[in-house]
């Protein structure tokens, strides 16, 4: 079967759902809670999801994808394909159409210059740009007039879906963003943090790792949406005060990431406040492996950087020791019951992409033992494993999370069992998954030795998400800590199959190179060592109405259809 078949029918995309409204701005005030704050409102400075998913109320794409993974339109008059025209035969270009009419919320026009110009400021050579990979393999784009974007690749590529398209890839207003090219770009913080946008709602005031306040766009393109006039995305806390606040006091109307014990959750729930929305995607709990030394005694600009390798886990057998020391089902079964599923892979889902790496689920100590002893770390006398006069002694570092810290305390105890010495570090999420460069304690910046989080990625297809880890994109100082390729790994053979990728039309055989790169960074070199794939939990008031969990985009991707329930 051939990719080409699909997109033969892309442009048949499917229509939101109408919600039940009167009018523009009726239905008052809509609180969301999201315990990780917003950072900032420009997702192409940040890979964290909820700055992601906070600007997605505000800044959009040509097109994104709804709760079934499929492609459609927002800002384009309708999807591009093969049967349209809109993607060519030899499948190296792509031409969308924006529909007429579509305006910013200052009232200015949307134009094929504010998709050339978001494309040059994510690809400038000068910044650092946290989404860089959904404009991999773009060799132009034209603009032959102002409602039409022409994409054109090095190379035939059979899944066009990713500049552009869903919440990590939205347009940026040239008008606004252009004198913060390159290097400029994290200088911006007006722009970054009250961007112009097309969706829903425009930003009243932002308070970065607080609150962001924002009102019904005036110049939103249904006439008679949103339903709510403002909305108070508010930021902080922990997820146990975010699900009391919906479950149990009806505070809030939406909660987002509820990441706690699901005995907990259904306690919550019995209040009657509200509900729990459940769904499985690619979200993945993993630890990711530094291969490269973070140690504070190098120069600051050198401390996780290429230009020092991590002196214990460049090591292969170190790492699948640490691995091989895991329970992930306990690990599942404390942390998420029946919404986590233990895994060895990184890509989880869709089922064709999925490898069939499940060596990782059986814990083996003694085998991890062994497999030090051959690396030559011997057990010292207080239990620590040395080599060479250096101890085997590392920094775990995750977010602040009650789940995670469980987590913690679990694998540094089955370390501890192989000789290992763990010192445990958290972060403040807002913090943790924040964008700012100045930061110690960003993931991207990963000062520690080893680090708990999870994500996923937009759609069904994983290319643009495998695409982040060639070498191009570890993050650094000369990008401002941005690149996606948070644990520094580098492998030219890596690098060819994420071209490969691009270029191969035949789905089944797309599918046989995401499993081997998939296994490239997990079973074959334990860079990325999965531990659950997990559904996502959040929830809503029972007066919120019209919401549709989505696993694909962003979770809110459909805030300008939800409306108030009469009680």
């Amino acid at each position: 079967m051939k990719l080409r078949t699909l997109l033969l029918g892309a442009a048949a995309s499917m229509a939101l759902a109408p919600a039940a409204m009167a009018e523009r701005g009726s239905d008052g005030e809509l609180k969301i809670i999201y315990w990780q704050a917003p950072s900032t409102m420009n997702p192409y400075l940040s890979s964290g999801t909820k700055d992601v998913e906070a600007s997605s109320l505000v800044l959009e794409g040509l097109a994104g994808f709804n709760e079934k993974g499929e492609v459609i339109p927002r800002l384009a008059a309708e999807i591009p394909s093969l049967e349209n025209g809109g993607i060519s035969e030899d499948l190296k270009t792509v031409t969308w159409k924006i529909k007429e009419g579509v305006t910013w919320s200052d009232g200015t026009p949307v134009t094929s210059a504010d998709a050339k110009f978001t494309a040059e400021y994510c690809l400038h050579p000068e910044g650092g740009c946290a989404q860089a990979a959904r404009y991999e393999g773009i060799e132009s784009i034209d603009t032959p007039d102002e409602r039409t974007v022409v994409i054109n690749f090095t190379e035939p590529r059979p899944n066009p879906f990713t500049a552009f398209t869903g919440a990590t890839s939205p347009l940026l207003q040239k008008a606004q963003f252009e004198n913060c090219l390159g290097a400029a770009a994290s200088t911006c913080t007006e722009q970054n943090f009250n961007p112009i946008g097309t969706g829903a709602f425009r930003v009243v005031e932002f308070k970065t790792n607080d609150v962001v306040t924002l009102e019904a766009n005036p110049e939103y393109r249904e006439a008679d949406k949103p339903a709510f006039a403002t909305v108070t995305l508010k930021g902080g806390g922990d997820a146990a005060s975010a699900a009391r606040a919906v479950l149990e006091t009806g505070e809030f109307d939406y909660a987002w990431n509820l990441q706690l014990a699901p005995d907990v959750l259904a306690g919550m729930e019995a209040a009657g406040q509200g509900k729990l929305i459940t769904g499985f995607g690619t979200l993945v709990e993993r630890i990711e492996m530094n291969m490269t030394d973070p140690s504070p005694d190098l120069p600051e600009g050198e401390r996780s950087t290429t230009k020092h390798p991590h002196p214990i886990l460049s090591d292969e057998r170190v790492r699948r020791a640490l691995s091989m020391a895991i329970d992930r089902e306990l690990l599942t079964e404390i942390g998420y019951g029946q919404a986590g599923r233990a895994t060895c892979n990184l890509v989880p889902a869709p089922e064709l992409f999925a490898s069939d790496n499940t060596d990782c689920l059986t814990q083996d100590v003694e085998g991890a033992k062994a497999l030090l002893e051959e690396a030559g770390w011997v057990m010292g006398s207080d239990g620590v494993r040395e080599k060479d006069g250096k101890k085997l002694s590392l920094l775990f570092q995750t977010s602040v999370n009650a789940v995670r810290q469980d987590f913690q305390a679990l694998i540094k105890q089955w370390w501890s069992e192989i000789g290992v010495e763990t010192e445990l570090k958290t972060v403040d999420g807002s913090v943790f998954f924040g964008g700012d460069a100045g930061s110690p304690d960003t993931f991207q910046k990963f000062y520690a030795d080893v680090e708990m989080y999870a994500n996923n990625f937009d759609g069904t297809d994983p290319e643009p998400y495998l695409a982040q880890y060639t070498c191009e994109k570890i993050p650094g100082p000369d990008n401002q800590w941005q690149g996606e390729n948070v644990n520094r790994f580098c492998d030219e053979a890596y690098d060819e199959k994420v071209v490969e990728l691009g270029r191969t039309g035949d789905i089944e055989e797309r599918a046989k190179l995401a499993r081997a790169m998939n296994d490239m960074l997990t079973k074959d070199s334990m860079v990325i060592v999965p531990l659950v794939d997990r559904g996502r939990v959040s929830a809503h008031s029972n007066t919120l109405g019209g919401v549709i969990l989505n696993t694909w985009d962003s979770e809110i991707w459909n805030a300008a259809d939800w409306y108030r329930i009469a009680e």
